[in-house]
C-alpha cells in the first residue's frame, strides 16, 4: 500500500499489513519478548488513536522518553505503590515503542533522529532504575540512606547496565567505520566460534539472567522484590535484587564482550 493510498484513518488491519511486516515483529534480537506476548496485538489500538492526531513519531518516542525515566522515579515511592507503578510504567514504555515506529512506517516518516532518540529512551531508562533501586535498597528517602552502600551498588549497576547496552553500539560503529554492510539478525551471525563459549551459550538460553538488564525485566523483578518485602516487612528482597544483579552484571558483561569478539559479528 502506497502513502497516497494510505487513508487517515486507516483499519486495524490495514495498520498491522503496513506497520508490522514480518522484517518487523520477526527481529531476533530488536523485538522484545513483550512485543511478541501481547504489545504487538495492543499496540495497533494507540497507533490507530495517535493517527488520527498531528502527533510525530518523533514526538511519541519523546513520551517513550518520558514514561521510562517516570518509571525509574516511580521506584523512590517506597512499598508496594512503587514497584506496581513502575511496572506499569515499564508496560507502557514498551508500548509506546511499539507504537512510535508504527506511526513511522505509516507515514514513512522513518529518520536517523528517531532511531537515535529510540537508543535515548532505552539508555534512560537502563540507567536510571538500577540507580532507583539502589536508593530503594538504602530505603530512600528515610533518614540514614547516605550511609548506606546500596545507592553506591545501584549506581555501579547502572554503569553495567549502560555498559553492556553500548557493547551492542559498538559492534555497529566499528562496522561503518570499516564501510561494512548492516550487521543482519540471523543466529549464525552472533554464534560464537569457541565451542566452548557455544556451550555457555546455551546453558544461558536455560536461565536467561543476562535478559534481566532491560526496563521491562528491571521493573517486573522490583515489583516482586517489593511484594517479598512487603510480606516480610523490610527490604531484603530489594537488596538480595540489587545485590544480585550486580554480581550477575559482570558475568553478562563479561560474556557479552567475549561473545562479540569470539562472533562474525566484526568479521
Amino acid at each position: 500500500m502506497s502513502l497516497t493510498e494510505r487513508p487517515l484513518r486507516p483499519t486495524l488491519a490495514q495498520i498491522r499489513e503496513v506497520c508490522q511486516p514480518p522484517a518487523i515483529t520477526g527481529r531476533r534480537n530488536s523485538e522484545h519478548w513483550v512485543a511478541d506476548v501481547y504489545l504487538r496485538d495492543v499496540s495497533p489500538y494507540l497507533t490507530r488513536l495517535l493517527l488520527r492526531t498531528s502527533i510525530t513519531a518523533n514526538q511519541v518516542t519523546w513520551l517513550m522518553i518520558a514514561t521510562g525515566a517516570s518509571a525509574a522515579f516511580a521506584l523512590l515511592i517506597p512499598g508496594l505503590p512503587g514497584g506496581f507503578l513502575a511496572a506499569l510504567l515499564g508496560q507502557m514504555q514498551m508500548l509506546w515503542d511499539c507504537s512510535d515506529g508504527e506511526v513511522a512506517r505509516w507515514r514513512q516518516t522513518s529518520s536517523p533522529a528517531g532511531v537515535f532518540l529510540d537508543r535515548v529512551g532505552h539508555y534512560t531508562a537502563e540507567g536510571l532504575i538500577p540507580i532507583a533501586l539502589g536508593l530503594r535498597a538504602a530505603g530512600f528517602p528515610d533518614a540514614g540512606w547516605l550511609d548506606s552502600p546500596w545507592p553506591l551498588m545501584g549506581a555501579l549497576l547502572a554503569v553495567l547496565v549502560l555498559y553492556n547496552k553500548a557493547l551492542n553500539d559498538m559492534v555497529h560503529v566499528s562496522r561503518a567505520y570499516n564501510d561494512m554492510p548492516r550487521l543482519t539478525e540471523k543466529a549464525e551471525v552472533a554464534a560464537p566460534r569457541s565451542s566452548g563459549l557455544r556451550s555457555l551459550r546455551s546453558v544461558a538460553r536455560f536461565i536467561p539472567f543476562h535478559r534481566a538488564y532491560h526496563s521491562v525485566e528491571l521493573t517486573l523483578l522490583a515489583l516482586v522484590a517489593s511484594i517479598v518485602d512487603a510480606a516480610a516487612g523490610d527490604l531484603v528482597a530489594t537488596r538480595v535484587l540489587v545485590a544480585g544483579l550486580l554480581v550477575f552484571g559482570v558475568v553478562t558483561v563479561v560474556g557479552h564482550l567475549a561473545s562479540i569478539l569470539s562472533s562474525s559479528r566484526l568479521r
